[in-house]
């Protein structure tokens, strides 16, 4: 798949999505930024997240490939968030969550949750699924509810809360999109497919674990 324009997938808000090198600081760890005393502790257990693993078909061949994704999307994690950010942007009720309710984005919240953002993608790759990852998935849950939204930035005037069907919807855009990034690492067709699946599976693994603060108590 062809990788559309930057023009083409940011109409509305192209100083919002800057890519300038100004605002792109080198990535740090998110568990180093977040040592785990101050992340919400997981309601699910490694045995949990093992039974969660067989219902994705989610093999230590799919930790493999995601390693190997790791390796293919280090240098290109800002063009992947460059098109994943024109989607948002382009899509006034998605932006909406990291804007005034006058309908104006705020541009520093924007570049925080984007260094967040390229971390996630490296930490799905390169992390090992323990108790503290799993822990941090409570927390990237937690963040995108009433619970903990805006609390990190002190962005109180965004929306406080965004709604579970967007969570979920949002899996399409996150996948689909990324092959084309997966095709550059020069490896064989086959191995692109895997290293595809074992993203699949690992983002419907993390969305279901982002679901459990929707939910309630004793439904999860």
């Amino acid at each position: 798949m062809k990788a559309r324009s930057k023009a083409s997938w940011r109409p509305t808000l192209p100083t919002i999505f800057d890519t300038s090198t100004s605002l792109r600081p080198k990535p740090r760890r998110l568990y180093a930024r977040c040592p785990s005393p101050i992340l919400s502790k997981a309601s699910s257990r490694p045995h949990s997240l093992d039974l969660l693993k067989q219902t994705v078909l989610f093999t230590e061949e799919d930790e493999e490939y995601l390693r190997l994704v790791g390796d293919v999307l280090e240098d290109q994690v800002d063009e992947v968030l460059d098109l994943w950010y024109g989607f948002v942007g382009s899509h006034p009720h998605l932006i909406r969550y990291f804007a005034s309710p006058g309908g104006e984005p705020n541009t520093g919240y924007l570049e925080r949750v984007r260094e967040r953002f390229k971390r996630w993608i490296l930490d799905t790759c390169r992390r090992p699924y323990d108790q503290q990852w799993l822990d941090h998935q409570q927390e990237i849950a937690l963040r995108h509810t009433r619970a903990k939204k805006n609390q990190t930035d002190g962005t109180e005037e965004t929306p406080e809360h965004i709604p579970l069907r967007y969570i979920i919807a949002f899996v399409y855009p996150i996948t689909a999109t990324i092959k084309q990034f997966f095709a550059k690492g020069g490896h064989a067709a086959e191995e692109v497919e895997k290293m595809h699946d074992a993203w699949f599976k690992s983002v419907a693994l993390q969305v279901a674990l982002w679901s459990q603060p929707y939910t309630k108590e004793g439904d999860f």
